[in-house]
């Protein structure tokens, strides 16, 4: 943050709240911009770093109006972590997931219902649940905004077991028919990652109109790449031990790609005298909460984790990532990896890689192979349901009637097949061109070619993010430029 007397302040009420909320004194940028767009009721699609300070830029603003401010988020993790540093500042924040307490559920609904919250957290289910949907509508309950906090997971995630996040561009003139008029819901989509096409998406599905875009390179020059090429199953867990070794007690991240794997690593790391955890979805969330905090206050040096952790946890001094396994998307790593050197110091992120072949080790191959058959087979069921659908429909029955019909639906608006009329209602679309989709398999595939590039890893990462750099740029701290 930028230092600058403390009593200019009173000349620019943004920057008064700000300190005196969040204590900072003054904005990085643009965060003020991003602030006055969501306070003038416009849509945008925000893209920052990591660390970037992203949540600021959405919660100051829905302090400063009146109405709720609906954050629609992807994890119960990210969900709980926010919402206890706004409570812990006193602020009129809540949050709603299924594995809340009967009780303190009731009790949110009832600040809901007496307009007592400025923020409220929930996932896309929540949201289109009928207890909150039905609340949500009352024409006396005030909205001010829709957020999508982690919006790449619309992209990442819709099409494949999140089908509820492609009905979020229905939710807007939803929930204004049932408000007195003139009534007005900014909506503005939030991520670390986003490559223009996966932007190009969120203004679809979402219905932003003509959003402002607010862009920052996901470039830290303090972030060193590194890529080892591994060849057996052992290979790869001594590549990685060797590799914490030469950590010390710094804290670091080991990301795995199931929650099977990541307690089997666990163990491993433990019996080879290393203190850790395993973390994943399928804790309790006392347990995850255990676990974080046992990290940020050093007692665990690293956890073994899924993509489930780290979103929204603010640990400033992490030294080093690695992936015991790739990603299956060039997103999911840029996320990863920028949870490291958020201080600006020097950090490292290393990502182990069979080699191209994977005849001794076919974990890497394998992962990818799975991922290609279902979406796939996704496809195939979608088009053999699309010829037994009603033109005009809802998601409950056709949900009920077809495995997997969610789904289904969420494809086919993918593909252009399919309009939602309101977040529970469809109608097909006619088409002469069969429906494809093919975007996840050929993101899956850029994945592969960043772990096998010749050339800059950063120069590789800018430009699929929409950021270009000369021909002969350098960045001189990856493993490709330091060889």
């Amino acid at each position: 943050m930028v230092s600058r007397p403390v009593d200019s302040a009173a000349s620019d009420p943004l920057r008064a709240q700000l300190q005196r909320v969040w204590g900072y004194d003054d904005f990085r940028s643009p965060q003020r911009e991003v602030v006055r767009c969501l306070l003038a009721q416009r849509d945008a699609i925000v893209v920052m770093p990591t660390g970037g300070g992203k949540s600021i830029c959405f919660q100051l603003p829905a302090l400063l109006q009146p109405g709720l401010t609906l954050v629609v988020s992807p994890l119960v993790a990210l969900m709980e972590n926010q919402v206890q540093e706004l409570r812990q500042r006193r602020l009129p924040a809540a949050l709603l997931h299924s594995e809340l307490p009967r009780w303190q559920r009731k009790q949110t609904l009832q600040a809901l219902e007496q307009n007592r919250l400025r923020l409220l957290y929930l996932s896309p289910e929540t949201l289109l649940s009928v207890p909150v949907w039905e609340r949500l509508c009352q024409p006396a309950v005030m909205l001010s905004g829709l957020v999508i906090d982690e919006a790449h997971c619309l992209t990442q995630w819709g099409e494949s077991f999140r089908p509820a996040y492609y009905r979020l561009g229905a939710v807007r003139p939803a929930l204004l028919q049932h408000k007195p008029a003139g009534s007005r819901l900014a909506i503005a989509a939030f991520t670390a990652t986003a490559d223009p096409t996966t932007q190009a998406t969120l203004q679809r599905v979402l219905h932003l109109d003509q959003p402002e875009h607010f862009r920052l390179s996901p470039y830290r020059s303090n972030l060193r790449l590194q890529m080892q090429t591994v060849w057996t199953p052992r290979g790869r867990q001594q590549q990685l031990l060797k590799f914490i070794q030469a950590q010390g007690r710094q804290a670091g991240l080991v990301y795995v790609r199931s929650r099977r794997d990541s307690e089997g690593l666990a163990e491993w790391l433990t019996q080879q005298g290393n203190t850790t955890a395993a973390y994943h979805a399928g804790l309790s969330a006392e347990e995850r909460r255990a676990i974080e905090q046992s990290w940020l206050n050093g007692a665990l040096p690293f956890v073994v984790c899924t993509c489930a952790f780290g979103m929204g946890i603010n640990h400033p001094t992490v030294r080093w990532i690695a992936h015991f396994h790739a990603p299956l998307l060039l997103s999911e790593y840029v996320q990863e990896i920028g949870r490291a050197g958020r201080d600006g110091k020097p950090a490292t992120a290393l990502i182990l890689a069979s080699e191209p072949t994977g005849l001794l080790d076919p974990q890497d191959k394998q992962r990818r192979q799975f991922f290609e058959q279902q979406s796939s087979k996704q496809a195939r069921s979608a088009q053999h349901l699309l010829k037994k659908l009603p033109a005009h429909g809802d998601v409950a029955s056709v949900s009920r009637q077809f495995p997997d019909g969610g789904l289904a639906l969420s494809w086919l608006h993918a593909v252009d097949r399919l309009d939602w009329q309101d977040p529970f209602h469809y109608t097909l679309r006619s088409s002469s061109s069969p429906a494809s989709l093919q975007s996840n398999i050929d993101a899956a595939q850029q994945m592969v070619q960043y772990l096998y590039t010749r050339g800059c890893r950063w120069k590789f990462l800018l430009e699929a993010f929409g950021f270009p750099q000369k021909a002969d740029f350098r960045c001189g701290h990856c493993n490709q430029c330091n060889s």
